[in-house]
């Protein structure tokens, strides 16, 4: 990263949304592409590592793959699914991890920009949720009951389903999805923006400003970046737990007979 002078070259120009768009590293093969590939293939490594050579002692890699899969059986696919969930573990699992490399690829030196910044990504990976819980829902109550039971639950008089049935149906098959996708997006661009204004600004405020107070306020922007920096991998690991958790929560519904 290297800070931004105005056209002039003595001002400071915060960082936009031109600090996300990067030239092809190798034709149109572009950094966010090549985090894509390095996720995929960690993620990959990673489980099948795991699974390899099984023991009853696991080794390391046994034991990252164990936790990984074990934080997201008991902590997101058995709360929200129940015992149904078992079987699609692996995908929430699988979810899980590669949002969160995708997500720490931010504070992660050399590499430094969160694909995830990038709306494409989420949203592929919010239509593939989508795909997999509608399809679950047909399959398990037919695609006459699944309509039904999602845009006129019982128990409601009926001049409300007026309202209520296009309002469910609209939910389910663009809100979902859309704010699946917007939520990861928005936070991951917004975090990695804040980080960079607080580097490019300390790095301009000691070695261009100058003087006592531009040295001090750019230290002390240097110095909270570090911290920034702790927050954001908190932040880029919790966004991938709340889209994991909700897309196993639409699993869930969609799995029950009213939902």
């Amino acid at each position: 990263m290297s800070f931004t002078l105005a056209a002039g070259g003595d001002g400071f120009v915060s960082p936009g949304p031109s600090d996300f768009e990067y030239p092809g590293l190798i034709g149109g093969f572009t950094k966010p592409m090549l985090i894509i590939v390095l996720g995929t293939l960690l993620v990959a490594a990673l489980f099948y590592l795991a699974a390899r050579r099984a023991q009853t002692v696991p080794g390391k890699a046994q034991f990252v793959g164990e936790g990984l899969y074990g934080f997201v059986r008991n902590g997101i696919a058995l709360d929200a699914i129940g015992h149904e969930g078992m079987k699609y573990v692996p995908y929430l699992a699988t979810l899980f991890s590669f949002i969160a490399i995708l997500n720490l690829a931010g504070i992660i030196p050399i590499l430094q920009f969160p694909a995830t910044s990038r709306i494409a990504i989420p949203l592929f990976l919010a239509i593939i949720s989508w795909v997999i819980y509608n399809a679950i829902g047909i399959r398990r109550q037919g695609l006459v009951g699944y309509f039904k039971n999602m845009m006129f639950p019982p128990g409601i008089p009926w001049p409300v389903y007026i309202l209520l049935a296009p309002i469910e149906l609209f939910s389910t098959f663009f809100v979902r999805p859309i704010t699946l996708a917007l939520r990861l997006t928005f936070n991951m661009f917004a975090g990695h923006l804040v980080l960079l204004l607080f580097v490019l600004g300390g790095e301009y405020l000691v070695f261009h400003k100058g003087g006592v107070v531009g040295i001090f306020a750019g230290t002390v922007s240097l110095l909270g970046s570090i911290v920034l920096t702790f927050f954001e991998g908190f932040v880029q690991l919790l966004q991938a737990y709340v889209f994991t958790l909700l897309t196993a929560l639409y699993i869930g519904g969609a799995l029950a007979d009213e939902h």
